[in-house]
Order: C-alpha cells, then sequence, then structure tokens
C-alpha cells in the first residue's frame, strides 16, 4: 500500500522542519495577476471594491491549480493597530476608457499622499505615481468616493477568517521587520543622498516596531506559520553597504525574536539576490528565502547556492516567469522544473517556485505542468 500523500499545509510545514515531505513542495507565485484575471471581472472590483478581494481570488486559484500556498497572502491591513493613521482612497480622476485614479486621504491629519494609483481592467494598479505624471496636482481639487465596496473583516479577525478559508491548502503568515528601508522609489534614493539621517531614525523606529509586534505575536492564542521579513528588490534600491546599515539590523532582530519563538521567517525579494542569500544564511536565523531569480534580472545560480547554502537556509525558486512560465510550452515547464529540482532538491530544504510573479497570461496548463512534475519529479523515494 502506497503511503498517503501530505496536503499542502503538511508538506510545506515539513519543509520548514527541515525534514523530508512526501515530495518537493511546489508554490510557484501567483500573488495578483492570475487570480485577478481568474475572477473574470475588471482588475479594480478587486482592487477598489474588494469584490472578491485578492486574498480570497488568490486562494480559490491556490485550490485549482493545487498549489502549495499561502506564502504570498500577507495584505491583512493594520494588523496589530500599530502602522499609525489611517489612509483611505479616493477617487481623484475618471478616463473615458474606464480607468481610474485614485489618491489616499488621512482624515485623522488631512494629509493626501505623495503618490496615486492608476486602476485598469486587466492589470493590478501601477503604484507610485507621481499625480503630476497624471496631470494632477499634488493636493486634489476635487475627489469622489468609492462606491458599492463590500465589507470584510480587518485585523486580526481578518486574519483568522484568511487562515480557516486556506484551510490544508497552505500556510500562512503575518509581517513583521523589513529587509529594505528605502520604498522602493527614486524620490527615496535621492532624499537618502542628500540627507541619510532620516532613514537612520527609520530604522530604529522599525526595530522598536519589531519589538513591540513580536511581543504581540508571542501572546496569539493562534500563532502563525512563519512570519513575513522582507520585500522586493531588497538590494535593487539599496547597495549592500545601504543594507547593512539601514536594514540588516531588522532582519537580524525579527529573525532572532521569531527562532527564539520556533516560528520560521520567509524573506520575499526579486531582483539581484545573491549576496542577500549569502548574508541572511551566515548573519541572521533566516528560515526561506526567494524567489531567487536568475540573470538578466537576477543574479542567482540554483545549484551554486544549494552547494554554498543549502545546510543553513531554504531555497524557494525560481523558474523564469516570462521565458518559461508565460512563454515556454508545458515541455518547458516540466524541463525546467526537473532541473531545479536536480539542482537544489537533495536532502531537503527546497521549495519549487518561481522567480518572482506569474504574468496575467500565464497559460493554466503550464502551471498545472509545474505542479505534476513536482509531485511526480520531486518525489524522495
Amino acid at each position: 500500500m502506497s503511503e498517503a500523500r501530505m496536503t499542502s499545509r503538511e508538506r510545506l510545514l515539513t519543509v520548514m522542519r527541515r525534514e523530508i515531505p512526501d515530495c518537493v513542495p511546489v508554490c510557484p507565485d501567483i500573488s495578483n495577476m492570475v487570480p485577478a484575471r481568474m475572477t473574470g471581472k475588471p482588475f479594480w472590483r478587486i482592487y477598489l471594491h474588494q469584490d472578491p478581494p485578492l486574498w480570497k481570488a488568490h486562494i480559490a486559484a491556490l485550490k485549482h491549480f493545487d498549489i502549495d500556498g499561502g506564502f504570498e497572502l500577507y495584505d491583512f491591513g493594520d494588523l496589530f493597530g500599530d502602522i499609525g493613521p489611517a489612509y483611505e482612497s479616493k477617487i481623484v480622476k475618471r478616463y473615458d476608457d474606464g480607468r481610474l485614479v485614485t489618491q489616499d486621504f488621512c482624515e485623522a491629519t488631512g494629509d493626501w499622499s505623495r503618490y496615486v494609483r492608476v486602476h485598469t481592467a486587466d492589470n493590478p494598479p501601477a503604484t507610485g505615481v507621481r499625480p503630476a505624471q497624471v496631470g494632477l496636482p499634488p493636493i486634489p481639487e476635487h475627489w469622489e468616493e468609492i462606491e458599492d465596496v463590500r465589507e470584510w473583516p480587518t485585523g486580526l479577525d481578518l486574519w483568522l477568517m484568511i487562515r480557516e478559508a486556506l484551510g490544508d491548502q497552505g500556510v500562512l503568515g503575518m509581517p513583521s521587520g523589513a529587509s529594505t528601508l528605502l520604498v522602493r522609489n527614486d524620490d527615496e534614493i535621492y532624499e537618502y543622498f542628500d540627507d541619510p539621517r532620516p532613514f537612520y531614525d527609520r530604522r530604529e523606529e522599525m526595530l522598536d516596531l519589531v519589538d513591540r509586534r513580536m511581543a504581540r505575536i508571542a501572546q496569539l492564542a493562534t500563532m502563525p506559520d512563519f512570519l513575513l521579513c522582507g520585500a522586493s528588490g531588497s538590494l535593487v534600491f539599496q547597495s549592500p553597504r545601504i543594507f547593512r546599515e539601514l536594514a540588516l539590523p531588522v532582519l537580524k532582530r525579527v529573525t532572532e525574536l521569531a527562532h527564539g519563538l520556533g516560528i520560521p521567517t520567509h524573506v520575499h525579494s526579486c531582483g539581484p539576490e545573491a549576496e542577500l542569500v549569502k548574508i541572511a544564511a551566515e548573519e541572521t536565523h533566516l528560515t526561506i528565502i526567494d524567489p531567487l531569480e536568475i540573470p538578466p534580472m537576477g543574479d542567482c545560480n540554483l545549484a551554486e547556492l544549494k552547494r554554498r547554502y543549502g545546510d543553513r537556509i531554504i531555497l524557494k525558486g525560481n523558474l523564469h516567469t516570462t521565458e518559461v512560465m508565460l512563454r515556454g510550452s508545458v515541455d518547458d515547464v516540466v524541463a525546467a522544473s526537473k532541473q531545479a529540482i536536480d539542482d537544489a532538491a537533495a536532502g531537503g530544504g527546497f521549495i519549487l517556485s518561481t522567480g518572482d510573479q506569474c504574468g496575467r497570461d500565464t497559460p493554466d496548463e503550464n502551471l498545472f505542468a509545474m505542479v505534476e512534475t513536482a509531485r511526480t519529479y520531486g518525489r524522495y523515494d
């Protein structure tokens, strides 16, 4: 009689304990575009009207493809009430073709966000857009409320709802810490080099926030399966020197505290990442790092990273999301999946994934092929 197959949740928890699961877990990053496309609705219905919310669309997609998921479910709003004054989106411009521009407003302070979002029917919103780029003043002269927004729980109640909806399809984390303190736009890069002192203040504030948040997490009745403590592009807008000065102390603190609580930690950082893997493996308690992109977007060689650091950190990656997942054939996906498994699965400590988010039009058959290859070729017996 064959051994019973693990659930996705069991499989991922086994890997995070550095044990050997029934097969290599498979977790292609489908965080935004694929789930939104699968709803059949204009994307602004998801992002502006919560109809459905992205987390619900994401879980539906995970179950549809039987993905070992959960790592990209992380937008819970102000989970612990420690982020600061709340901002609410307002519509500040409409286009004849249906596009919308929103800008966030804080009623408590009367402040408007420095940036706007441009919403379209067929893509996630463009963020970090300066108002002048779309012909708007920094402070809008006119705006309108977003109507017909579906109401959902907030904070920990939302987190518990998502956990129940996810069920055995994966693991669910909570955010704590950061791997970059530059907010991924060129304005902040200029500001940093003009005067870095506010960014060192930001580091101290983040360290204080980590201490307070970890104390809260330690008292929870239902603990997270892992902590998300890193952001995209850690070594894109930060050099390794800036990362060491600003973000590494935060990453060290949160991974040390989480290690003491027995909670795994996870960093997602697209772009160049080889140096980040080295630093995280040698100088922190980080558990999992992804997406380990290959050139030209990244600089990672999966087999080499496995050889150097596979005994100290769980690697998660790294099929090319454009050439393989989007444009490739099913045979291409199977071959690339087998190669990644050959490169990094031996001895465990590996999750088959993609080198960042899969594009909106990624063929369903390619996602199914990736999952099937992990279930069959990725077995350890």
